[in-house]
């Protein structure tokens, strides 16, 4: 299964929160799950309200116990590790966080390969970095996607990865396939050596079945046609798409029956209605009379945008894709509603 889940989503629809809930969806029984942020929002630590991240992994929560769920993540637990085993309720595992920071993850690149030491904070002082970054503006994205590849391998003195699954609140879905296509082009301008290579090692994770790229959309149409326009990108370029998560979804207040009424406008039917409720007689002028037509027009409002959302819906079903839907939380999404999301996302797993 996946290791690296990247989350994308059109501005607004909330692909940060989805991620983090998605990490802790993934940190249980033992598991170990690192949270990334490329963009430099802080949003992460807004969410698990938390102080800023630095630039190095942080522990930052620990998931939700499980009931014997089938675990989501890497496959079979690690040995030796009796949290993840046995049946009954089961301890959380740990989450971790990251935001990254491009200037920071060059220099670590330029000591990984190049081994300049002081060399390189020599460089940072005379505004090299900058200029880097700047005249090639795609550097950026290799480093960003470089340092989340990196983690996904990284295994420890046991050879266990250290990681079960690394998570990528990443850049909006309009530009997601050129953010982690890019050391594709990188690998083919630098024909050899170690950029070359580096370049090569992160497209062989990102073009594997140990990434899956997941797109954040809600039931409205600009969303979701982003929503197709980026499967349509990733599959080209041959990138993994994972699932489409549904965020923010509204019950439906009304069954269908009612619904027709509303699209009906049937003011007598309503009228009668009301009037058994209690609610003044049905004749013509009295309470029931004045409360038909704000009625009428908040069901006719409901009864559209049900039906906008049923269109939209299916839209999304018919790009072939497993869909998760999270529901709108009244009150926002604080550190309690980000576990509530978080097993929400549980019970439609794996994802």
């Amino acid at each position: 299964m996946s290791r690296l889940h990247v989350v994308s989503g059109k501005g607004g629809t909330g692909k940060t929160t989805v991620a983090a809930a998605l990490a802790l969806a993934l940190a249980t029984e033992g598991r170990r799950t690192l949270l990334v942020e490329v963009e430099g929002r802080q949003g992460i630590a807004q969410l698990f309200e938390t102080e800023a991240l630095p630039y190095e992994e942080r522990k930052i929560a620990v998931g939700p116990a499980s009931e014997g769920a089938a675990p989501w993540g890497s496959g079979a637990p690690s040995a030796g590790d009796p949290a993840r085993g046995g049946g009954g309720r089961r301890a959380g595992g740990e989450v971790h966080a990251l935001a990254i920071d491009a200037e920071r993850a060059l220099l670590d690149y330029l000591q990984m390969f190049y081994k300049l030491g002081s060399a390189g904070r020599a460089l940072k002082k005379l505004g090299a970095i900058d200029f880097a970054t700047t005249i090639a503006p795609g550097l950026r994205d290799v480093l960003l996607t470089g340092k989340a590849c990196e983690a996904v391998r990284r295994k420890d003195k046991n050879g266990r990865f250290v990681y079960d699954a690394v998570v990528m609140d990443a850049p909006p879905t309009g530009r997601i396939t050129r953010f982690l296509n890019v050391n594709d082009e990188v690998a083919g301008l630098a024909k050899i050596g170690p950029i070359h290579n580096q370049a090569q090692a992160v497209m062989r994770v990102l073009k594997s079945p140990e990434t899956a790229v997941h797109l954040v959309t809600l039931l409205e149409e600009m969303p979701v046609q982003e929503t197709a326009d980026g499967v349509e990108e990733l599959r080209a370029a041959g990138i993994p798409v994972g699932g489409i998560v549904i965020n923010m979804t509204r019950p439906a207040l009304l069954d269908n029956g009612d619904l027709d009424i509303a699209a009906r406008d049937a003011r007598g039917g309503v009228a009668k209605a009301l009037s058994q409720a209690g609610l003044g007689g049905a004749r013509r002028g009295g309470l029931a009379e004045r409360l038909i037509d704000p009625l009428l027009e908040q069901a006719r409002e409901h009864a559209e945008r049900v039906e906008l959302e049923r269109a939209e819906h299916a839209e999304l079903t018919a790009l072939g894709l497993p869909t998760y839907e999270l529901e709108l939380l009244p009150e926002g999404v604080d550190l309690a509603g980000l576990y509530h999301l978080a097993r929400d996302l549980r019970k439609q797993g794996p994802i």
